[in-house]
């Protein structure tokens, strides 16, 4: 079946998560995605403990549907092949700080003059320019840093989400977006272009409601204090009897009269249950002792019938054997000749024309070297020089 990237080439040099995902959502779609490693240890993440067969589980799932090739960047030669590869992709990759490539004379002025329809995205924390553009970063520091930090989770002290939004939301997803929208316009100018993605200006944008509401009441968001913020009765998480939670998102009003009527309690179906105050502290009191009368299961059998936006905060293995969630093809069962079987994440988009699909395991490192070089024209003779050399 036709992909949607068929033909594109995506040369990868990024490391870690936010380049891989980006890479691996365009290899899930098609895209030929060869991932450039060093040969002394490649990506970081290959080797971060806990292991699955000889490589890191981080590594199976970011680093699917890709090849691998070992080059010494820093080497006379191993420049030279990558400028033999640019010369004929069309996607370059990579995660480093401003100036890096430039050094090592692959920066996008260079690979443009030899390809000048290559798109070139380099993710940064903070962009190549600006008062931080050299800083070092990780998800933590950008989400700080934008606010996003200021406002999350209950009153008291801002909550870490359990995932890296800076560098998935921010960095990642917007990466994917912006080659995709550059191999779009190239259709129509026959030009490449660069690509400065931060995720620090990535991570910004997911402030979009808290900034709308800060622009029209002026009131600084925080903590606790919003309706999506667990701010609200009926927008917030509650401990059941056996210690587990259960979400409610009764924001609106039907929702929540048939949440008070299924608990007996219509007397909470008052118009301050979406207004702010104090009143909101006592309601989610009430509702808070009700939740821990009953255990999870119970919980779930109350409003398994019920559609109210009430459902249980599971676990990733009872994600992972969820319904749904296998119906919608998101766990994905997977057997590796030497890894054994695994369960892998599935592909989030069901494009109905150019589907994506799970056709690679994850590389092991420089698994494609020698395939990739013999492509260029290099053989096994001049292979092994390179390999003596620690080219490759």
């Amino acid at each position: 079946m036709e992909t949607a990237f068929d033909g594109v080439k995506v040369l990868d040099l990024s490391r870690l998560l936010p380049g891989p995902f980006c890479s691996m959502l365009l290899a899930d779609f098609g895209a030929d995605v060869i991932k450039v490693e060093d040969p002394h240890g490649g990506d970081y993440i290959r080797w971060w403990p806990p292991l699955l067969g000889k490589n890191s589980g981080f590594h199976v799932v970011l680093n699917r549907n890709k090849r691998s090739l070992t080059l010494n960047l820093k080497k006379p030669e191993g420049k030279e092949i990558f400028l033999q590869l640019a010369a004929k992709a069309d996607v370059v990759l990579e995660g480093f700080r401003p100036g890096v490539m430039d050094r090592l004379g692959l920066g996008y002025a260079a690979l443009k003059a030899i390809n000048p329809r290559l798109i070139y995205c380099a993710i940064t924390g903070y962009g190549t320019n600006g008062p931080r553009a050299q800083r070092a970063g990780h998800d933590i520091n950008y989400l700080a840093l934008n606010g996003v930090l200021s406002h999350s989770g209950p009153k008291g002290p801002p909550t870490l989400p359990g995932v890296q939004i800076a560098d998935l939301g921010g960095g990642a997803l917007y990466a994917a977006f912006s080659i995709a929208t550059a191999l779009f316009a190239r259709e129509r100018l026959a030009a490449g272009q660069y690509v400065d993605l931060a995720m620090a200006d990535g991570a910004l944008t997911w402030n979009c409601l808290r900034w709308g509401q800060y622009v029209a009441d002026d009131t600084i968001p925080g903590t606790g204090d919003g309706f999506l913020n667990l701010g609200f009765a009926c927008y917030n998480l509650y401990q059941t009897r056996d210690n587990r939670y259960m979400s409610l998102g009764a924001l609106e009003p039907q929702f929540w009269k048939l949440f008070c009527d299924t608990v007996g309690h219509p007397e909470w179906n008052q118009p301050s249950y979406f207004e702010p105050g104090p009143h909101q502290d006592e309601l989610r009191q009430q509702v808070a002792d009700l939740f821990r009368e009953k255990n999870l299961d119970e919980w779930m059998r109350v409003f398994a019938p019920i559609d109210c936006c009430c459902e249980p905060v599971l676990t990733l293995d009872e994600v992972m054997h969820d319904e749904q969630v296998r119906q919608r093809n998101m766990v994905v069962n997977l057997i590796h000749e030497s890894w054994g079987a695994y369960r892998q994440l599935g592909i989030a988009p069901k494009l109905s024309l150019t589907p994506g699909s799970i056709t690679r395991h994850a590389p092991e490192l420089g698994e494609h070297t020698a395939e990739i070089l013999t492509g260029i024209g290099l053989d096994g003779k001049i292979q092994a020089q390179l390999k003596a050399d620690g080219v490759i």
